[in-house]
C-alpha cells in the first residue's frame, strides 16, 4: 500500500501521518515497525518518528494473514475487487458466516476458495453483513488495514418490496430489542437500541410499494422490523408479518455500497442490479387471475 504526503501534512512525523491520515492502526503500525523494510520512504526504510516532506511516497509491507476457512467452489458474482477489497452479489439462502449448521456453504467458505484459485490468501472480514435469505452486495476487507481504516465511511441503499401503499418518503426513528422469549426475532421497543431507516419510494403496483431504504444505523433485522411497526411488512417476510402468497422469502437486496476508499481516498461506489420485484408480482397476479 503506497500513501503520498499532501502539502497539507509537511513536517509531520511518519507515525503521525499514518496514524491520523492513512487510519493506521496502532497494532498494525507496532507490527509494521518489527517487520524487515515494514515501512519505507521513497523506497529507503525508515523510522516512525522521521519528519515527512510533501510528495514523498510512504509504502506499507504487505503483512501476510492465513485464512482458516475451508475452500468450497460455490457460485458466486464478483462485483467489485482491488488491493484491499472484494464485493460479492451474496445469493438467496447463503449464510455469510459458518454456523453450527451450515459449514461448508456460506460466502466466507466461497470467497476462500475463489481468493485460493487466483493464488491468494487472506482472513474472511465481512465489513457489513445481510441476513441468509437476503440477496444483494457484501464488501470484505482482504486485510486488517483496510478492515479498519474503511470505519464509518461505509454507506449501504437497499432495495425492498414492502406490502400496502405508501405514498411519500419518510423516516422510521423506533429503537429495537429482542422480541421477549426469543433469541433472533426483533420488536421495536422503547428500552431498546435507537435505529433510523430512512426510505424513498420507488413506485407502487398491486397494492406493494418498491422502496429504496438508508441506514442511518445498523440493527438487526432493522429494515423488516421497521417496516413491519408502521403495517407495511416485506413481502415474503412471514417471520415479521408479511404474506407468502407471491414470494417465498423477504424481498430485501443491498444494491449500492458506497464508501471513502482509505489508500485512494477516492469516494467509490459499487452497486448491482436488484430484484425486479414488481414484474414477478404482476406476471404471478397475472397468471392466478388468468
Amino acid at each position: 500500500m503506497k500513501f503520498t504526503v499532501p502539502e497539507g501534512y509537511e513536517g509531520i512525523s511518519a507515525k503521525s501521518f499514518l496514524r491520523r491520515n492513512c487510519c493506521v492502526s496502532a497494532r498494525l503500525l507496532a507490527r509494521l515497525k518489527r517487520t524487515e523494510n515494514g515501512i519505507l520512504k521513497n523506497g529507503s526504510p525508515i523510522i516512525v518518528t522521521e519528519i515527512l516532506r510533501a510528495g514523498d511516497v510512504i509504502e506499507l509491507a504487505d503483512i501476510s494473514e492465513e485464512n482458516s476457512m475451508t475452500p468450497v467452489d460455490l457460485p458466486i458474482e464478483i462485483v467489485y475487487e482491488d488491493d484491499c477489497f472484494i464485493a460479492c452479489n451474496k445469493p438467496f439462502g447463503m449464510p455469510v458466516h459458518p454456523t453450527h449448521e451450515h459449514q461448508l456453504d456460506t460466502l466466507a467458505n466461497a470467497v476462500a476458495f475463489y481468493a485460493k484459485s487466483r493464488g491468494e490468501s487472506y482472513p474472511f472480514r465481512a465489513v457489513n453483513r445481510i441476513d441468509r435469505d437476503t440477496t444483494g452486495l457484501v464488501l470484505c476487507a482482504k486485510n486488517k488495514y483496510a478492515a479498519f481504516a474503511v470505519g464509518s465511511s461505509v454507506k449501504k441503499i437497499y432495495t425492498a418490496l414492502c406490502e400496502g401503499i405508501l405514498t411519500t418518503d419518510g423516516t422510521i426513528d423506533r429503537p429495537i430489542a429482542l422480541l421477549p422469549g426469543h433469541n433472533i426475532q426483533r420488536t421495536t421497543a422503547e428500552k431498546g437500541s435507537r435505529a433510523v431507516t430512512h426510505y424513498k419510494v420507488i413506485k407502487t403496483e398491486n397494492d406493494h410499494t418498491l422502496i429504496d431504504c438508508y441506514l442511518e444505523t445498523g440493527r438487526t433485522h432493522q429494515i423488516r422490523v421497521h417496516f413491519s411497526s408502521i403495517g407495511h411488512p416485506l413481502a415474503g417476510d412471514d417471520m415479521y408479518g408479511g404474506s407468502k402468497k407471491y414470494f417465498d422469502t423477504q424481498c430485501l437486496h443491498c444494491r449500492e455500497i458506497s464508501f471513502i476508499h482509505p489508500v485512494t481516498q477516492k469516494y467509490t461506489v459499487i452497486s448491482c442490479k436488484n430484484e425486479d420485484w414488481l414484474y414477478r408480482l404482476h406476471e404471478k397476479i397475472k397468471s392466478s387471475v388468468g
